[in-house]
């Protein structure tokens, strides 16, 4: 209805509201695609131990270390993890646009995979390696399916992880930093001491590292992010070793492995991954 004299008034017309709620309507072909799909997203979880744990019975545990990205991973390779002080006991299998991983733990170092191990001496020390990308809409999934069988009472987590250096915010040049380098990040509960600076303001993490920060921030569970910023993207010496100040924390200082074993290790990870490139190229 026009309010003045020569108002030119627009008729209303459903027309273009049908077509976008059209538009938006699942078919049921649709609703199916989508189901399919939210289904081979899902994140999944084998645990082996006897009796397997649930969320009533959960795994005990008082420190679980975090590596993921194929650096960290290969740190606690050479430093920490082995076959004989060490059992594998559970698997998450995952499928996303960049990665496939399964329940084996028969894997190499340049196999996509997230496996979690136990100290054999001591069951309450729980390690993971994460050699895997957990996309976004999958890390709430990840982060329920792991923390919901875990004990949180008296639970430290440390969690490795590392970053391009072009990621890190500074008044000066990137290119000026001396890459490698350690930041952390931590909960208001951890009071243990730090081994680098703190990150500083306005950084920000990112991805599973960031989310299992978060979920240990909201759980109050003490926890500390390690974030090595390098400008390398491939398996590096140098990359690994920059981690190697956290050996000396409280929480893996009773992990370490002797340091001639370590060297070793480190070197047949990278002569591996050197003939994995070698094949692939």
């Amino acid at each position: 209805m026009a309010t003045f004299f020569g108002e030119v008034v627009t008729a209303l017309s459903r027309t273009g509201v049908d077509e976008e709620e059209a538009e938006h309507e699942e078919t049921p072909e649709d609703l199916e695609i989508r189901r399919e799909v939210e289904k081979k997203r899902e994140v999944r979880v084998r645990w082996s131990p006897r009796p397997e744990p649930t969320p009533d019975a959960p795994l005990r545990c008082c420190r679980l270390v975090l590596a993921t990205g194929r650096n960290a991973v290969a740190f606690l390779s050479s430093f920490i993890v082995d076959s004989v002080h060490w059992e594998v006991v559970g698997a998450i299998s995952l499928w996303n646009e960049w990665c496939r991983t399964s329940d084996a733990t028969n894997v190499l170092p340049t196999d996509s995979f997230c496996l979690f191990y136990r100290l054999i001496s001591d069951p309450t020390v729980l390690l993971c390696q994460c050699n895997c990308y957990v996309a976004e809409d999958q890390q709430f999934q990840w982060l329920e399916k792991v923390f919901g069988y875990i004990q949180k009472k008296d639970l430290q987590v440390i969690i490795l992880s590392t970053c391009p250096v072009t990621n890190y915010k500074t008044p000066e040049s990137t290119l000026t930093l001396p890459s490698p380098f350690l930041k952390a990040l931590k909960t208001k509960e951890f009071k243990d001491t730090i081994c680098c600076p703190l990150l500083e303001q306005p950084n920000i993490v990112q991805d599973l590292p960031a989310a299992v920060l978060s979920y240990c921030q909201v759980w109050q569970i003490p926890a500390v992010l390690y974030q090595c910023y390098t400008d390398v993207v491939k398996l590096d010496t140098v990359t690994i070793e920059t981690f190697k100040p956290v050996l000396s924390s409280k929480i893996m200082a009773s992990l370490v492995k002797d340091v001639p074993e370590s060297t070793e290790m480190l070197k047949k990870l990278l002569a591996t991954n050197e003939i994995h490139n070698d094949i692939y190229t």
